[in-house]
């Protein structure tokens, strides 16, 4: 847990992600991810004087969110769940083909617009150091493009401000911490998981991984060292060795 909050802080403190007093949404899916997040968060609140409150969009899949329930009230983090037919509307309804963007958008916009009912500017999402790598690498080969998502992106059309507190920590270590935790992660109920372009791409990088060990480690050296847009970090970031 000290090593999880130690990593989440320095983060968060790298970007300037989080100003004293302030509430801060955790859009918890249900994931590891999230619920990694969610319990660090937690564990921080204290020593950066925030307020975290948890946010869960339900797609309406079918999914049973009384653990996460639990778990927020172990924590004494509040926890807000906002229903929804996105996965029924994708699936059932417009029968997309390709339906990850949409969903993606439309998640987006409902979790947005939950944090804004309830007087909430800023949101915490539980993207770590694997997912930024994998989607510098999908940017390029699908799209063209050198790009990333931010560490801290201002979305002015809606007044929300996203940060992802967790670059700093592998997918091995988020996974370890979970199950330590016994953390009530989740079955995703997707129809299309595993069958994504996301996982392809985690797929090449484990491949290439093999024989160039210090590839995701270079990668996300040169998004900060470009820098991508936002990413050059404002602390003495030291990037960690991935470990069991």
């Amino acid at each position: 847990m000290q090593k999880m909050m130690g990593l989440v802080r320095r983060c968060a403190e790298d970007y300037n992600m989080i100003q004293p007093g302030e509430r801060i949404a955790v859009g918890v899916s249900g994931g590891k991810d999230s619920l990694v997040l969610l319990q660090v968060l937690a564990g921080l609140r204290q020593y950066m004087n925030f307020t975290p409150e948890a946010v869960t969009v339900d797609m309406g899949l079918g999914m049973d969110y009384t653990g996460i329930a639990e778990l927020c009230r172990k924590l004494e983090v509040p926890f807000h769940l906002t229903e929804t037919q996105i996965g029924p509307i994708i699936f059932d309804h417009r029968k997309e083909k390709n339906p990850c963007s949409m969903c993606s958008k439309m998640r987006r916009g409902a979790l947005n617009q939950a944090i804004l009912d309830l007087g909430i500017h800023k949101i915490a999402l539980g993207h770590h150091y694997d997912d930024a790598v994998e989607t510098f690498v999908m940017s390029l080969i699908y799209e063209g493009r050198i790009s990333c998502f931010q560490p801290v992106t201002d979305l002015d059309r809606t007044g929300v401000i996203q940060i992802r507190p967790m670059l700093y920590v592998h997918e091995k270590t988020v996974e370890n911490f979970a199950r330590r935790m016994e953390l009530p992660v989740l079955e995703n109920r997707c129809p299309v998981d595993k069958y994504t372009k996301r996982e392809e791409i985690k797929k090449l990088v484990y491949e290439l991984s093999q024989t160039y060990p210090d590839l995701k480690e270079r990668i996300f050296g040169a998004m900060q060292r470009l820098p991508l847009p936002e990413w050059e970090p404002h602390g003495r970031y030291k990037r960690p060795k991935e470990q069991e």
